[in-house]
């Protein structure tokens, strides 16, 4: 549904409905706040299936790389009897550390997702909480990217949407070539009024 620049499509209505779903899990089996989870599935969930597969993916290893980082800054921070020095030093190191790693295995489509897990767990530990605590939030995570797959799975784009949608991108490609082709005489002409000044 389109009113003017406004558009209302399925990936729309998909991304609400993840998030109704993980408020309604967190609420039914009484896990606490759905905030990660939620943003996980939305994260998660692309136009397509074999788009949220594959993004799904570099998501899981996002989330298992910045949720133990995170694990691992519940104990250096519990060692140092959460000194604000810890997370002022060690959270942008770890920062460092994920793009390092995500970049080193091949996984860069994961790292702003690895380290939004990291910090959402990192910095949502309250003092005092144990190890399960952030080892649930962990969990949440990946309970978002389910539910994001999931939808893709279940709930497909309709045929209309997909050829409007290739439709948008042939135009915008046009648009690129356009601009490409006009790029290309304008250096062909300054070469040539070059080489005829010589």
């Amino acid at each position: 549904m389109q009113i003017g620049r406004f558009r209302l499509g399925m990936r729309t209505m998909k991304t609400a409905l993840a998030v109704m779903l993980c408020i309604l899990l967190f609420h039914v089996t009484d896990r606490g706040s759905p905030l990660i989870a939620a943003l996980a599935a939305v994260f998660s969930l692309r136009q397509d299936l074999t788009t949220s597969i594959s993004f799904g993916r570099s998501r899981v290893l996002g989330n298992s790389l910045g949720g133990l980082l995170a694990l691992i800054f519940y104990y250096v921070q519990a060692f140092f009897n959460n000194d604000f020095f810890v997370e002022l030093f060690v959270l942008p190191l770890f920062v460092v550390l994920v793009i390092v790693v995500s970049d080193g295995i091949n996984n860069n489509s994961g790292i702003i997702s690895a380290i939004a897990t990291m910090l959402l767990i990192a910095l949502s530990i309250p003092q005092g909480e144990s190890f399960l605590y952030a080892l649930n939030r962990v969990l949440d995570t990946f309970i978002g990217t389910i539910i994001g797959i999931s939808l893709n799975g279940v709930i497909s784009p309709q045929t209309d949407e997909k050829e409007k949608q290739i439709k948008e991108d042939l135009v915008e490609l046009r648009k690129k070539e356009a601009d490409l082709n006009k790029m290309l005489y304008d250096v062909r002409k300054q070469i040539k009024d070059q080489s005829q000044q010589k």
